[in-house]
């Protein structure tokens, strides 16, 4: 006899429950390929374009702001359009900025590309993250922290992948192109599974948007921090591993490879983790652990070690994100999707912010004591974790 998570439900809007928790974990795969194949071309891009990290640092405002800026208005257009349209569109659109983001020889063309990718990007993550909030609702488990261990995956892959290809000696431009074409192949596969939410014509009107509960906003100032240390560790470790550890260009990718491996694993374990000691001890003792790696990387001066302590921030901050999305797509009142559009729009402010000011205070002091002010504000979100708990 089948089961509800395997078998068709009357009246939900999709063929199959497994289909759509398939679908949903491919989604959240590809937009970790997207993502973290730009980590390897960020000191590709410096080089070429004559970059210093102050300017880098600016450059890069390009991304994050994207992204922030796109999330509201994402918020409001998955709840009048659904997400599964939204996913499909944007996650197309996503993968055609790869291979110009490789090509681009102008400082105003790479910021004009990366604030592309940034609200492609920011799109997909709202939406898919939304429609992870609904499967796991139509489920009935924790499944959220799983799915984002196929971001994690994801980045894993994007990265090693770009980077392999660039040790083997294939053209940047090449490298990609392939990448690219691979990713439009899974989206476009995997849109039948996904949840059919659009509104219909003549059906029950939905609900009008109100303000998201206050509590949204605590969450999402809590995603500040760790978006500003997962974008430091997207945007600024290879700079760190070519330019202070004496790692190759093209195997300096390897750093967030490592960080993405270690973050995978535990967030494949956090919905187990969350279950057994609860929300807030989670989110407590992730961020300490990260901020303990951001001492190790920034302290020790060894490439080893520095690859060590990518594990160690990986680990520590894999279910902080999970978790923070979770609630804040459970709180009753607010459409999930407009709830993780205002903790992603804070959260994203962090990934604006971040990597740009860790610029600025590498160009004023060092990259290693940038490093060592985000482990500071790793500090000070395990000590509010109790938010979280409440």
């Amino acid at each position: 006899m089948d089961t509800p998570s395997e078998a068709a439900v009357v009246g939900a809007p999709f063929t199959s429950l497994a289909a759509a928790r398939r679908s949903t974990r491919l989604i959240f795969l590809v937009s970790g390929i997207g993502m973290s194949a730009w980590a390897p071309m960020v000191p590709y891009a410096k080089a070429r374009l004559g970059l210093d990290d102050a300017r880098l640092g600016f450059v890069l405002l390009a991304f994050g702001g994207a992204s922030m800026l796109s999330m509201p208005f994402v918020g409001w257009l998955a709840h009048r359009l659904g997400n599964r349209n939204l996913i499909v569109a944007a996650g197309l659109l996503l993968c055609l900025a790869l291979p110009v983001l490789a090509w681009v020889d102008s400082v105003a063309a790479l910021v004009a590309t990366l604030f592309y990718f940034g609200v492609m990007l920011g799109t997909v993550d709202v939406a898919m993250n939304a429609h992870a909030v609904d499967v796991e609702r139509w489920d009935g488990g924790r499944l959220m922290s799983g799915f984002h261990g196929l971001f994690s995956l994801g980045g894993l892959v994007g990265a090693v992948v770009m980077s392999g290809l660039l040790a083997l000696g294939a053209p940047l431009i090449v490298a990609a192109t392939l990448i690219a074409v691979l990713l439009l192949g899974v989206v476009w596969w995997l849109r039948g599974g996904l949840l059919d939410d659009a509104p219909r014509s003549g059906g029950e009107p939905r609900p009008a948007l109100r303000m998201p509960h206050a509590l949204v906003w605590l969450l999402g100032l809590l995603c500040f921090v760790s978006f500003l240390a997962e974008g430091a560790m997207l945007d600024w470790s290879a700079v760190f591993m070519r330019d202070f550890r004496g790692v190759a260009a093209s195997a300096a990718g390897f750093g967030y490879a490592c960080f993405s491996v270690a973050m995978a694993t535990g967030r494949f374990a956090g919905d187990r983790m969350v279950g057994r000691h609860g929300p807030g001890r989670t989110v407590r003792v992730g961020a300490c652990l990260a901020a303990a790696g951001f001492i190790v990387v920034a302290a020790v001066p060894n490439a080893v070690a520095a690859l060590a302590g990518f594990v160690l921030i990986g680990l520590g901050a894999s279910n902080i994100v999970p978790v923070l999305f979770s609630a804040a797509g459970r709180l009753p009142g607010t459409p999930p999707a407009v709830a993780i559009a205002t903790a992603t729009t804070l959260g994203y402010l962090g990934l604006l912010l971040g990597p740009a000011l860790i610029g600025f205070v590498a160009h004023a002091s060092s990259l290693p004591l940038a490093f060592g002010g985000v482990a500071g504000l790793l500090v000070l979100l395990g000590l509010s974790a109790r938010v979280v708990q409440r």
